[in-house]
């Protein structure tokens, strides 16, 4: 039985309804609406008594796709930026990745906490409790193993009310992995169209340090090991600052990048562009022209983190705002002929709702708008909350960043949930496999198979690769294809042949990743001490 109650904040003083909703057997939907009266909404809440045993495992969807979740135990907790020097916080921004700026994390043993779905799995039984529209509000899950309760909150609170309010849409299933996630994306209809993307993406070999002569040479490299249809991605460093999109660097691209999108496709491959809409970094033209488009809270442009020295979000409700996006994007795709953005550090458009609007409901309409101005064009969304990008993006990353090591410095792993980490980014697409081929196409962040500018280890790289492969839609490299060794190029090709395995099933209790290759079972050994 689901307890559930609605706190309203009227002119006649604060009301609340209460009541309970009987949960369905096996699975099935519930909606959980009311008639409230006119006024602020103040908590929407519901508790649901649920006991996990000893040896059962409790997953938490993260906020956003850079977002770091495992399946944890039943003393389990996440951590938050607890013990973290204050001045450290503010100075590089680290509340503004992910969710803690509006979630307590209480640090303590047993309690763990995430967005629109979580389960509870013993052996390969699962049990998920999800939700099927987020538009009213973010649905939150907090577990507490010593209570033995699952509490449910809608992420609405200050939402102006009046008339009829789903206060809860969620779905139940018990079953099998596939049994309950095909029920539940069932259940909201929604469903991946795209096909397997292959190819290269310059970040992770040059970062920003590109240029048309970079890009040339890279794009001659790729004419070596490309097959015709696979992507060729310009990554971020074209633009002269985050946030300047209508003309590239000229220093770095004179001329200009539709003679690149040309090469591109006169080499067979699909072109892509890396954008950052919804953001801009201090110092960049958009935000010393016009500072009045900048997201204002408290009086103050609301940071959204250090990287480029720091970076502020966008006001969507502000028209001039939208309207230089809509050029921005028909720029890219109809003067440049990119067929294919990637849209990363998404969540800068909805770091907070408004009394007419949830936070939730706002980035939905935030991923609407991409879409509309996209058309038909491919998009990759990244750095985005989860559930929003449901069937309105083609692919979208799982994880956070991979690094050029397996888990940056000691330093770096008290930090935020969202950094840089090979071994997390691994962790991620493991713990959420059910999305690929479901929400969209999956994508794991890029593999390697070179020797030079990385410190990962032979092992680390394969099983890198291997999980991508594997349990990816998007398979993309980094590597310079032009000084690939003969061993190397025929790695690519088992990588392309694995990706085309059958019936991949994740054993986590033994470590193992199973799958049907040629006709043979196979499996891929998945270290135990390099995860929780």
């Amino acid at each position: 039985m689901l307890d559930w109650q609605i706190t309203v904040d009227t002119d006649e003083g604060v009301k609340t309804l209460e009541g309970q909703s009987e949960i369905p057997e096996g699975k099935g939907a519930l909606t959980v609406a009311c008639d409230l009266p006119e006024g602020k909404i103040k908590k929407v809440k519901a508790l649901l008594d649920l006991s996990v045993q000893d040896d059962e495992k409790i997953f938490m969807n993260g906020y956003q796709t850079w977002t770091n979740c495992p399946e944890y135990g039943k003393k389990g907790r996440i951590r938050g930026l607890n013990g973290l020097p204050q001045f450290m916080i503010n100075k590089f921004g680290l509340d503004r990745y992910g969710d803690y700026h509006f979630v307590n994390y209480p640090h303590k043993k047993g309690i763990t906490h995430g967005f629109s779905w979580c389960y509870f799995r013993r052996g390969d039984k699962y049990r998920l409790i999800a939700s099927t529209d987020e538009k009213n509000g973010y649905t939150m899950f907090t577990y507490d193993s010593d209570r033995g309760q699952l509490g449910i909150v809608r992420d609405c609170s200050g939402v102006k009310c009046g008339g009829d309010f789903h206060a809860f849409d969620l779905y139940f299933a018990e079953g099998t992995e596939d049994e309950v996630f095909d029920g539940w994306f069932s259940a909201m209809n929604v469903h991946a169209d795209a096909k397997p993307l292959r190819g290269y993406s310059s970040w992770y070999n040059r970062y920003e340090n590109i240029t048309e002569e970079t890009i040339r040479t890279d794009l001659n490299g790729c004419k070596t090991l490309l097959a015709k249809g696979d992507l060729f991605q310009i990554d971020d460093g074209w633009e002269p600052a985050v946030g300047d999109w209508l003309v590239p660097d000229e220093k770095k691209f004179p001329d200009g990048l539709k003679s690149l999108a040309d090469e591109i496709h006169e080499a067979g491959f699909i072109a892509g562009l890396w954008l950052a809409p919804f953001v801009c970094r201090n110092g960049s033209a958009l935000m010393t022209e016009h500072p009045d488009w900048l997201l204002q809270v408290n009086g103050k442009p609301w940071s959204c983190g250090s990287n480029w020295g720091g970076f502020c979000s966008l006001d969507i409700d502000n028209p001039e705002v939208m309207d230089y996006l809509r050029k921005v994007f028909d720029r890219v795709l109809n003067e440049w002929g990119f067929d294919l953005v990637k849209l990363d550090f998404l969540y800068g458009a909805a770091p907070f709702g408004t009394e007419t609007e949830s936070r939730a409901g706002r980035m939905i309409r935030a991923m609407d708008f991409l879409r509309e101005v996209c058309g038909n064009k491919l998009i990759l969304g990244c750095g985005v909350p989860v559930m929003p990008a449901f069937g309105r993006v083609d692919y979208c990353r799982v994880s956070c960043d991979v690094g050029l090591d397996w888990d940056d410095k000691p330093l770096m792993r008290i930090i935020h949930r969202e950094r840089v980490s090979t071994k997390q980014a691994i962790e991620n697409t493991v713990f959420r496999r059910q999305l690929n081929g479901r929400a969209y196409l999956s994508d794991p962040d890029v593999f390697f198979l070179r020797e030079e500018n990385l410190s990962l280890t032979a092992e680390q790289k394969r099983l890198l690769a291997q999980v991508n492969a594997l349990l990816g839609g998007v398979l993309l490299t980094s590597d310079d294809p032009s000084s690939y060794t003969d061993a190397q190029r025929e790695t690519y090709r088992e990588l392309l042949h694995l990706q085309e395995a059958e019936q991949v099933r994740v054993d986590w209790d033994a470590h193992l990743i199973s799958y049907l290759l040629d006709g043979e079972t196979q499996t891929l050994s998945l270290p135990q001490e390099w995860f929780r």
